[in-house]
């Protein structure tokens, strides 16, 4: 069956090419122009990835309450920010969100398709494998800390941490040696992103933190090298 995908898209050109060029990429694909035509829409029913614009029509934050709002009914939606703003306390903002990319405008549209066939694959194995991350033949162990390569999943100390697929990627590269210091660099790099800076990779290191503090409030093994970047440690 195919994946639908949503787009909030208050340019009806722009709105027409993102649909006409994911459809011909075998999605079915529903577009919306306001924040309220999107709420109907999703209160029908939710869509398997949501592409949001920022800007909608008078509303400035339109599609950050349209984030909040989806990752409330479903924290594991994938969402895309694709929007002309792209000041870093926009991009930071998204991400604080929950959102899985940020993506800034113009963008080539085969490029677009390229990032939503890889956010599915990874939210679809995510959802085969959430059960058991440590059973995978590509999982790794370090201490209390499991990866899984294939699903982009981790757990600590038996219990799923939920990391958005940048996050995962930045995890992976932060404890491919543990004890070493990654730099800001690096984890750029690991983003698989455009237009990121060290207050980016600061705000992802926060967020991750936290999802490992709700599970274990003594979890300490991420640390910070000043000016440098960061280095895992373990307890």
């Amino acid at each position: 069956m195919a994946k639908n995908i949503a787009i909030v898209e208050d340019d009806p050109d722009q709105r027409d090419n993102y649909r006409d060029a994911i459809t011909k990429k075998g999605y079915e694909v529903v577009a919306y122009a306001s924040r309220e035509e999107a709420l109907r829409g999703f209160d029908a029913s939710l869509p398997d990835l949501v592409i949001l614009d920022i800007i909608l029509g008078e509303e400035v934050d339109a599609g950050f309450e349209l984030c909040r709002d989806l990752l409330a009914r479903s924290p594991s939606l994938p969402v895309i920010f694709l929007t002309e703003r792209i000041d870093e306390i926009d991009k930071i903002s998204g991400l604080r969100l929950g959102a899985w990319d940020y993506l800034p405008k113009p963008i080539s549209l085969k490029y677009l398709a390229e990032r939503i066939s890889s956010l599915l694959r990874i939210s679809e194995a995510r959802a085969a494998g959430q059960a058991t991350p440590s059973s995978s033949p590509s999982a790794r162990r370090i201490g209390e800390l499991v990866l899984d390569q294939e699903a982009l999943l981790v757990s600590w100390k038996g219990q799923t941490i939920p990391l958005s697929g940048t996050e995962f990627r930045m995890l992976a590269k932060l404890v491919r040696v543990p004890g070493h210091a990654v730099s800001y660099e690096t984890l750029m790099n690991a983003t698989m992103q455009s237009l990121v800076t060290n207050n980016t990779i600061n705000t992802h290191m926060r967020n991750i933190r936290k999802k490992f503090e709700k599970i274990d409030l003594g979890f300490s093994c991420i640390k910070s090298e000043y000016g440098y970047g960061y280095r895992w440690s373990t307890q």
